[in-house]
């Protein structure tokens, strides 16, 4: 198995949304002749709702025979690998094979065209799938309802399929389990799934290699190894029945020890892996380091990319409605770029469309960059979010601010109200005590905001900013301060 990338600056462990398949050159010449043959049969099997079904429905008896074409179609398709139902066999079965695909779950997420289209559809249908769709907010109180309703049928509903993950990672950590179906309190079977191959082609990530080059690759063997392991049932204690997430944390830690890969509280958010803190949600590729990465790009050096924060600071402050927003094409004079399409990518990380929030921008990479103490940027955050100079923020302003500071949207700051707040009252002299001395949130400023590498490239030589941060002669930061 080839080595996995890794960004190790801002957390603990290896990145797991990366996975690039490398090849030799007789590998590729290989995958050319052997793919060529293969791919097109399996796009008949897939184009024939017929066959598809009787595929699944062989693989719906048990968990061996996996060949190369059936392995990779059941990945595309979503056959599940359910194993044969017994007595003893708990409710609901946990599966983890290093790779957790979203397509093989009896839970899917999807949406009305999904059911419309001849395979999927079909195959959907046939699994009796509990569907869990991205645009319906009630959607997911409706599955967890379904899901829970046939969980406690008494039997009438057999064992289901899920893959605790939701998503697909590389491998090298087991990333948070969602607690959903852990709601119904019954046991579990893990059930861990591995492909011991030389070449690693059946996985898909956030990153890298696409489903396309890895179906493609799949199919390009001559064979796919793969074990499956049973562990015994996890009957949940009375305190784990109370508490999904931590029974859903308990499974994720008995697999990962099992699989001896670590158990990390990386998940995926809003199509973004983050790894959650303190109910915090850190972005594992920060903005605010790929925006510092673009603006050296263009050209940009430490005292350009000042001078420009100074600039977008500025216009946050100046009081006027609507300046805190901006256009890429503002975004791109206030940077002074050379280059729109720089502004474009910029504001693609912050945002959905090409209209941004200035205050993210400047307080996630004024924070990496080290331009500016803690304490001082902090009391620039708060003064922005105050809309009405009270002295105080409430929880929906506490949100705003953190997620400008690091640079992604805080759905669940909740925790860090309630640490900050004293009788409602949340001033930025509590804010700055607890996000300076609480363990949890003085990890989040220490690592994240303020690294030891931000991991740009904004100088060729050496340079030292006003706060006497060292500029390496490839361009990476160096800093040498702590929060204050």
């Amino acid at each position: 198995m080839e080595k996995h990338d890794c960004h190790l600056a801002t957390h603990e462990y290896p990145h797991p949304f990366i996975h690039t398949v490398k090849l030799t050159r007789a590998q590729r010449i290989r995958g050319v002749i052997l793919g060529t043959l293969v791919f097109p049969l399996s796009g008949v099997i897939l184009g024939h709702p017929p066959l598809s079904l009787i595929c699944s429905a062989v693989m719906r008896g048990g968990l061996s025979c996996f060949s190369s074409q059936s392995a990779s179609l059941a990945r595309l398709v979503g056959w599940p690998a359910s194993g044969r139902e017994t007595r003893h066999r708990p409710k609901l079965a946990w599966s983890s094979d290093l790779r957790s695909d979203p397509w093989d779950r009896l839970v899917s997420r999807s949406n009305e065209k999904e059911h419309s289209l001849p395979v999927i559809g079909a195959l959907l249908e046939f699994n009796q799938s509990v569907i869990v769709s991205r645009k319906d907010p009630e959607s997911r109180k409706k599955a967890v309802a379904q899901l829970t309703e046939r969980l406690t049928s008494g039997g009438y509903w057999p064992q289901m399929l899920m893959f605790p993950e939701g998503t697909t990672t590389n491998g090298s950590a087991l990333i948070k389990f969602k607690p959903g179906a852990f709601l119904a309190g019954v046991p579990v079977q893990p059930v861990l799934l591995r492909y011991p191959n030389k070449l690693d082609t059946v996985r898909w990530t956030y990153k890298g290699t696409t489903w396309v080059e890895a179906l493609w690759h799949t199919t390009s063997q001559f064979y796919t190894n793969l074990t499956v392991e049973f562990l015994p049932v996890y009957k949940p204690s009375q305190e784990e029945k109370n508490d999904p997430n931590l029974y859903a944390d308990n499974v994720q830690k008995l697999m990962a020890k099992a699989l001896g890969i670590p158990a990390t509280d990386y998940v995926m958010e809003g199509r973004v892996p983050v790894n959650k803190l303190g109910g915090l949600s850190l972005p594992l590729d920060s903005p605010a380091r790929e925006t510092l990465s673009l603006l050296h790009k263009d050209g940009l050096g430490v005292h350009e990319v000042e001078a420009a924060l100074d600039r977008m600071i500025d216009r946050c402050q100046s009081g006027a409605q609507g300046t805190v927003q901006a256009s890429a094409e503002e975004l791109a004079s206030l940077l002074r770029l050379t280059d729109k399409q720089t502004a474009v990518r910029i504001c693609g990380l912050y945002s959905k469309d090409e209209i941004v929030d200035l205050r993210q921008i400047y307080l996630s990479v004024a924070a990496l960059s080290g331009f500016a103490s803690f304490k001082s940027l902090l009391h620039t955050a708060f003064t922005l979010f105050d809309k009405e100079g009270k002295g105080s923020l409430s929880a929906e302003e506490l949100s705003d601010l953190m997620g400008a500071l690091l640079g992604f949207p805080q759905h669940h700051t909740a925790e860090l109200y309630t640490q900050a707040s004293n009788q409602g009252q949340l001033t930025e002299e509590r804010l700055l005590r607890v996000l300076t001395t609480h363990p949890t949130y003085q990890r989040v400023g220490n690592e994240y905001m303020q690294s030891e590498e931000a991991g740009s490239r904004l100088a060729n030589g050496k340079a030292v900013n006003n706060n006497g941060n060292m500029h390496n002669s490839n361009g990476s930061f160096h800093y040498h301060k702590k929060l204050e």
